[in-house]
């Protein structure tokens, strides 16, 4: 088939980040399918973004066509980011006959973040009879609505509000990477058997080929170890949607001894932590905040650890479920995770992979460390095996891509 797929934000492994469109589109050219992926020249989630000069021109990243629209650098959530967003959907509505024509798509998916692509995807299907696939990664516009107070009546809220109920009710299916919002998109017309929950998941090959740990990093996780010390990492940004203060002040109530925290990565709130850190009169031996590390080494940090922490703050937006990388990277690491998230998908629970503890409550965070310390070296590799063999049998790209165009077919 030929395969379609919009995201104005989409990456690769040499660009970086949005990286679910790539590893996709690789998974179904291995099946034999023809995929191009039209794409933003700019997008603020990429580390790398390509010099483009002309709309629609095509570059092959590792054997997958992207094809460019030419749109706006912009910096933060502002109005330029808003006009980039109209650049690329306005281009694309005007080209969807010529798309539809040299591409002849036999499944459209529209997945660019926020909604409004829906109406060229819409039109591109239906010029060469397509199905149009909506794929939603973030839920707009409920979240600028619930979690900044942006109000209903706002008219960007209502631009997006109305392609959200054209995509509920034009889209021949809707894929959401959130496992609860079926209910949701229901009520704004969808069809109950047209809600299809494809996951995030973990790339093999950055499990097969793993880069080693920074001597940083590895000294640190090294000394804990010779004193005895259970070693419990974070990996990811230092923000406060993680409650990284919870987990600091849940330390605090446990025997210095015992525990190291390996806090690994940068962030805006890193320096607060680091002084409450201080101020709380932890054990300097026992926490670290260390530098972020590669993608690719990931697995060796786990592997160096023995459990790994998942938290966030209380946040009505989990009610439809969550799908953070870092989960299926901690799982796949083989060791059990501390989850602290209020969402219906408990992860921990649902595999029996970790320690399940209510988000933001400090007592329950340190009882459940202290569990952790407590068990068996036979029941952590139990937990942790489990949590391994639920990635690989679930939440793997090629698991994924197939479980995606099954759905869809």
């Amino acid at each position: 088939m030929n395969i379609l797929y919009i995201d104005h934000y989409a990456g690769s492994v040499s660009m970086g980040m949005e990286f679910r469109p790539y590893y996709l589109a690789r998974e179904w050219q291995k099946k034999g399918h023809n995929v191009c992926i039209v794409t933003a020249s700019f997008a603020h989630l990429r580390k790398n973004n390509p010099e483009v000069t002309k709309d629609f021109s095509i570059t092959e990243i590792d054997g997958i066509d992207y094809q460019w629209i030419k749109t706006n650098k912009y910096a933060g959530n502002g109005v330029k980011r808003v006009i980039t967003m109209m650049q690329f959907c306005w281009k694309l509505n005007f080209h969807a006959s010529r798309i539809a024509k040299e591409f002849k798509p036999d499944i459209v998916i529209a997945s660019s973040t926020y909604p409004m692509d829906a109406y060229a995807a819409r039109k591109i299907a239906d010029k060469c009879g397509a199905k149009y696939v909506h794929e939603v990664h973030d839920m707009w516009p409920i979240t600028p609505i619930d979690l900044y107070g942006m109000s209903p009546k706002h008219p960007f809220v209502i631009i997006v509000q109305h392609a959200e109920d054209y995509f509920c009710k034009k889209a021949d299916k809707v894929v959401s990477i959130l496992p609860c919002a079926k209910d949701y998109f229901i009520e704004h017309g969808m069809r109950a058997d047209k809600f299809l929950y494809v996951a995030n998941g973990i790339d093999l090959g950055d499990w097969e080929t793993p880069e080693a740990l920074p001597e940083v990093h590895l000294n640190a996780i090294s000394k804990a170890r010779e004193q005895g010390r259970f070693v419990l990492v974070f990996f990811g940004s230092h923000t406060r949607s993680y409650c990284l203060d919870h987990l600091i002040k849940a330390a605090s109530k446990i025997d210095p001894s015992k525990l190291f925290i390996a806090f690994v990565g940068e962030g805006n709130y890193k320096d607060e932590l680091k002084a409450m850190a201080e101020e709380m009169g932890l054990d300097k031996d026992s926490y670290a905040f260390l530098p972020s590390v590669n993608k690719k080494a990931i697995p060796s940090l786990l592997i160096a650890s023995d459990a790994s922490y998942i938290g966030a703050i209380k946040n009505r937006m989990f009610r439809f479920g969550i799908g953070m990388n870092k989960l299926f990277d901690a799982m796949m690491g083989g060791k059990p995770i501390l989850y602290a998230v209020d969402a219906p998908n408990d992860f921990a629970k649902d595999y029996d992979c970790g320690i399940s503890v209510p988000a933001e409550d400090v007592d329950a965070l340190k009882n459940g460390i202290e569990e952790l310390i407590n068990m068996s070296p036979d029941e952590l590799k139990r937990l942790g095996d489990n949590g391994h063999n639920a990635v690989l049998n679930n939440f793997t790209y090629p698991v994924l891509a197939e479980k995606f165009l099954g759905g869809v077919e």
